[in-house]
């Protein structure tokens, strides 16, 4: 097996943007719906804890949005157009997880990122670690219609065609992220593509995803990042 490719999911895959998603979210909502503020928080936004337990539920950000915070169908969208201002206003570190730039440097293939995250602010922490030369593509959330989020195939196949063009005749791909939802990405990218590709789907667990109740298996299953140096090798 010949790969020609990785793809990466951003939150919980490459960094840890927990601590700064709560805190942006805090933000968007006394902004957005003011009858959250004070002690009034959905519960989901409490701990980091119950975040994870949300955010590896929900099927996207809209997802999340209305069936774990609550929010209106109104105030989700509004809430949607002021992400990436807020996320540039917000100072809150966010780490590359331990091993993930060594992982990232040693990877000679083509590399893209197909985000839920704003492309804006991907770019700027890859610059911050001075990896931006290693990815071709980075797909965020605000670059494709709201209605083709993940896990819909259109950002993985944009995210392709930057980096190969119109020539997608028999490539494989690796896709890594830590979400179910990322399991159902890899597999509706693989059903819109023809001429012989493939999609791996691999997931991390570092970052706490739990797969035994998962409807939708990975093909492959990562402890650290240097496992996928593993498969890689392998292949």
């Amino acid at each position: 097996m010949n790969i020609d490719a990785i793809l990466w999911d951003y939150d919980g895959t490459l960094v840890n943007s927990v601590p700064k998603n709560i805190d942006i979210t805090k933000q968007i909502l006394s902004s957005v719906a003011p009858r959250f503020a004070g002690g009034n928080l959905p519960k989901y936004l409490i701990s980091e804890e119950l975040y994870h337990v949300a955010n590896h539920q929900a099927e996207n950000w809209q997802d999340l949005y209305l069936n774990y915070y609550g929010m209106t169908e109104s105030e989700m969208l509004e809430a949607g157009t002021l992400w990436t201002e807020f996320q540039l206003k917000n100072t809150t570190p966010v780490e590359l997880f331990s091993g993930i730039k060594k992982t990232i440097n040693e990877i000679s293939l083509p590399q893209g990122i197909c985000s839920q995250n704003s492309s804006e602010n991907i770019k700027r922490v890859l610059q911050l670690n001075k990896l931006n030369n290693k990815f071709q593509s980075i797909i965020g959330y605000d670059d494709i219609p709201s209605k083709s989020q993940k896990p819909a195939a259109y950002s993985g196949i944009l995210c392709l065609k930057n980096i190969f063009g119109s020539t997608l005749i028999d490539k494989t791909i690796l896709y890594i992220g830590d979400h179910e939802g990322d399991v159902v990405f890899a597999r509706n990218i693989e059903k819109e593509l023809i001429n012989n590709c493939r999609i791996i789907s691999i997931t991390a667990k570092y970052s706490g995803a739990n797969i035994e109740n998962w409807i939708n298996k990975p093909d492959f299953v990562i402890e650290n990042p240097k496992n996928l140096i593993e498969i890689i090798n392998n292949s």
